[in-house]
């Protein structure tokens, strides 16, 4: 497995949205999908895609406020091929590089699950709050953050 990581551009949009699908209802919720493709056409800043070979199998983003020096990870998923073979915390790896060596963030948050926050907690996020049944029904939200 030889991961690239590269900007998202818009023609990967339909792929990534398939993607997503394969981790529905395990990870996501199915109105998730369509939150995604609101997400791609209007409210990304920084967004990122995993490619094996030329195969996409995941993407993942930044959001940066720096009116509050803070930035949210949104949006990182894998395609379920890809899932436990560390191609998600290469994706984790990048953005926190990216976030670490802007001085105008101070704080980075992280908006998941119950399904996936163990593995923040390895990346060493700590847990802040937690909201029942927030994703959907079975799915939390786990609030998490990484302390700059």
């Amino acid at each position: 497995m030889n991961i690239e990581i590269r900007p998202y551009q818009n023609s990967d949009k339909q792929e990534l949205l398939d993607i997503l699908q394969l981790n529905v209802p395990t990870y996501f919720a199915q109105e998730e999908v369509n939150d995604l493709a609101e997400y791609l056409d209007h409210h990304l800043d920084l967004y990122y895609v995993a490619l094996d070979g030329s195969r996409i199998i995941g993407a993942a983003g930044v959001n940066r406020n720096f009116d509050t020096e803070s930035a949210a990870l949104s949006w990182g998923f894998l395609h379920p091929d890809y899932h436990k073979k560390g191609a998600g915390s290469l994706l984790l790896k990048h953005r926190l590089g990216i976030l670490t060596n802007d001085s105008r963030i101070k704080h980075i948050q992280v908006r998941t699950s119950q399904v996936v926050y163990r593995f923040f907690e390895k990346h060493n996020f700590t847990l802040t709050e937690v909201q029942k049944d927030y994703w959907a029904e079975g799915l939390d939200m786990y609030v998490m953050r990484y302390q700059l």
